[in-house]
């Protein structure tokens, strides 16, 4: 145990220095801060509540450029490895197809919490100069990020197990879609009066990610108080959901034609 554990540790190090690597992590990154910069600009054609929507923006920046950075970089990690023949030199070694899936999941994870945090700075900071309140509140919605992150990277690494790198930011992107609008869809079937559409919205929302029980962007921009519950409960739920992703994803690559 103690040595998958190594083996696991070393492959999320070099997955991180691969990672960061990549130009496109950069771009994201740089179009993230310039967006929470100019919402500083967004805020000044607004009259009243200016500090609330440089806190929208900035929400929004780093949600969308975290999951564009834990896809758009994520879904190309092993299919490099396959590419540059690395993966088969990795698998000669004592090192499981498990191992290999955790260790890239993992490094990825952490590449995106690195760039979740440098923006989260960059957030604070521009707050902290609009006056904008920081609350505990701030912080519990950017650990939420945090923690739906933690979701999309596991898609990320499910899709990217089995297929190319176009068709898993395709199917990645839309699952995110779907988790974000899963609700809706409950609702939607729930009103439809239809037994059958109502089971099969049902069905639906159990599948898919709930992806709307990390936001608490309205709670934090309005300096509402949040419970204990509201943030422990989505956290428990994302590891667990990212678990299962990440043991499917291991199951899937444990059964694929490498040659």
């Amino acid at each position: 145990m103690i040595d998958s554990c190594l083996r696991i540790a070393t492959l999320a190090e070099n997955t991180v220095r691969q990672a960061i690597r990549s130009r496109l992590l950069y771009t994201l990154l740089f179009f993230g801060l310039v967006m929470i910069a100019t919402s500083v600009a967004v805020s000044s054609l607004s009259y009243v509540e200016s500090e609330r929507i440089v806190q929208d923006v900035g929400f929004a920046a780093i949600r969308i450029f975290g999951v564009g950075i834990a896809i758009f970089v994520g879904v190309g990690l092993i299919h490099d490895e396959i590419e540059r023949r690395t993966l088969y030199t990795l698998l000669s070694k004592p090192v499981s197809r498990m191992e290999f899936i955790a260790g890239k999941y993992l490094g990825l994870l952490f590449t995106v919490w690195i760039q979740l945090a440098i923006l989260s700075l960059a957030f604070v900071l521009v707050s902290l100069a609009v006056g904008a309140p920081v609350t505990a509140s701030l912080f519990a919605a950017l650990g939420l990020i945090g923690a739906e992150l933690m979701v999309v990277v596991a898609i990320a690494t499910f899709f990217s197990s089995f297929t190319t790198p176009m068709l898993a930011s395709l199917m990645s992107v839309g699952i995110f879609v779907a988790g974000r609008l899963s609700r809706d869809i409950l609702q939607l079937g729930q009103g439809s009066g239809d037994t059958g559409t109502a089971a099969a919205a049902e069905a639906l929302y159990r599948v898919l990610p709930d992806l709307e029980a990390f936001d608490l962007t309205v709670q934090a921009v309005h300096g509402l108080p949040i419970a204990d519950a509201d943030v422990l409960l989505p956290l428990a739920y994302g590891i667990a959901y990212s678990a299962v992703l990440v043991m499917a994803a291991a199951w899937v690559f444990e059964r694929r034609d490498l040659r």
